[in-house]
């Protein structure tokens, strides 16, 4: 009879019961908490715990890759067998490399770590008084909590044992006049929650509000814009995963080189411009070694287990290194550069805040949310989107109101040679990825001359 058995036992039973030629096997232990609220009420809290199981088996140098949730070695069973039949089923794959072996965390054995509503014990109650003070002003809040803690086991047969923890916790907050005319957001990112304060958090939207009584229509234009470090975080997550080396080799992106080949030592930005990936980034820290449940153009099964380090995608302006496989970096001739979970930009000189820049604008416009971002042309890697929940209009230093929304089109890769003034790098939070993809980022706010204010939109 199959029994819960723990996340190591798991990854044992897998390889143990493979028939295949070699096994890697993801044990990803996941705990989840969160809270929601609308019209100043909390509405949900919850608690969640799963275990998902990734079984990628090896047939000579074809592959089969089954996953899905799983806590008992029956269960674990079925996706070996089916993750086996597929590897024998299934073409040689063309990344194929020699596994990676023989690596064991310190803490492999330990069991995983787990969160719980406890996480929110000094956020609800400064939440509840957030309400009280909405309420009063005629305001409601609506937004969320999420706090995760995953921990991921990787084992194979040729003896990789690796363990890491991952916590991620976002916030999100947006506020509302009674009579529905205005909003604003805010967000953020944490791991633990000791540093988001929900009074604050409630202050920074009321201010936002505050700036909308007074509402001005623009027309479409370029517009001196300032982009806050979470707008400037969707963008550059865009840009980093644009960043594939195959796909740039064979020509199909804005990092490929006319001609041929990548552009990897050519200079894309402004000089100071630095753009790089760090396990270690200390408000950022993620996964030292590689793990992917299956192949495509950036990661490759085979790659399992690879220890990753800091790695400079541009540095002081030039494009450093791009998303490597073993099996790209065969291909270009560059080193291998996985993919990392975290992204870090920096510009030289980068200091104060938002508020400094918007001190140091004479007219333009400050962008607090960007959303429904998509790709228009891969060769210049220009985006299309909206603006929503914050169009400021800046005069003589200072925020005068709120302007329409718009639909923008423009370049993260070309921003990064245009923009003329930056704050200080600090941890940021894209709105558009961050609630389910990519949550680790460190962004300055950039100032561009010449943003793109495509149309009027009429989102409101």
């Amino acid at each position: 009879m199959s029994t819960t058995v723990t996340p190591q036992q798991l990854v044992e039973h897998a390889l143990a019961t493979s028939t295949a030629d070699d096994c890697v096997v993801i044990v990803r232990a996941s705990s989840s908490a969160n809270l929601r609220w609308a019209n100043n009420t909390l509405t949900t809290n919850g608690v969640m715990v799963s275990t998902e199981v990734v079984v990628v088996s090896f047939v000579g140098a074809a592959t089969g890759s089954v996953s899905g949730s799983a806590s008992t070695t029956g269960q674990v069973t079925a996706l070996v067998e089916a993750a086996d039949a597929a590897a024998r089923a299934a073409a040689p794959a063309e990344d194929v490399a020699e596994l990676v072996a023989d690596r064991t965390s310190p803490d492999w054995d330990d069991v995983p770590e787990q969160t719980d509503i406890h996480v929110y014990d000094a956020f609800a109650p400064a939440l509840g008084e957030a309400f009280g003070q909405a309420t009063a002003a005629d305001r409601v809040l609506y937004g969320f909590v999420d706090h995760e803690l995953v921990t991921t086991f990787l084992g194979s047969s040729r003896g990789l044992r690796l363990r890491h923890t991952q916590p991620t916790g976002h916030y999100a907050c947006t506020a509302k006049t009674a009579d529905l005319s205005r909003s604003a957001w805010v967000g953020g990112a944490t791991r633990d929650f000791a540093d988001v304060d929900a009074l604050a958090m409630a202050d920074q939207v009321a201010t936002r509000l505050g700036w909308a009584k007074r509402r001005t229509d623009l027309p479409a234009g370029r517009y001196d814009t300032i982009l806050p470090p979470s707008s400037v975080a969707d963008l550059m997550v865009d840009a980093y995963w644009g960043a594939g080396a195959r796909v740039a080799h064979e020509g199909e992106s804005v990092y490929s080189r006319r001609g041929g080949g990548t552009r990897i030592g050519e200079r894309i930005a402004r000089p100071g411009v630095h753009l790089y990936s760090d396990p270690a980034y200390a408000a950022l820290a993620c996964a030292p070694f590689n793990v992917a449940s299956s192949s495509d153009n950036t990661e490759s099964v085979f790659d399992n287990g690879l220890p990753l380090e800091r790695t400079d995608w541009i540095r002081d302006g030039e494009l450093a290194a791009l998303l490597q496989t073993r099996h790209s970096a065969g291909m270009t001739g560059q080193p291998v550069t996985p993919m990392i979970d975290n992204l870090v930009l920096e510009v030289d000189g980068g200091t104060g805040s938002v508020d400094d820049l918007v001190a140091g604008m004479d007219r333009g416009l400050l962008v607090t949310c960007l959303w429904y971002i998509r790709e228009v042309d891969p060769q210049t890697m220009l985006l299309t989107g909206l603006t929503r929940d914050g169009v400021y209009l800046v005069e003589g230093g200072e925020i005068t109101g709120a302007v329409n929304n718009f639909r923008w089109n423009d370049s993260p890769v070309d921003l990064l040679s245009r923009f003329t003034a930056a704050s200080a790098t600090v941890p940021s939070f894209s709105r558009e990825w961050g609630d389910d993809y990519f949550s680790r980022t460190a962004t300055p706010a950039l100032r561009i001359p010449d943003f793109n204010m495509s149309s009027v939109s009429q989102a409101q």
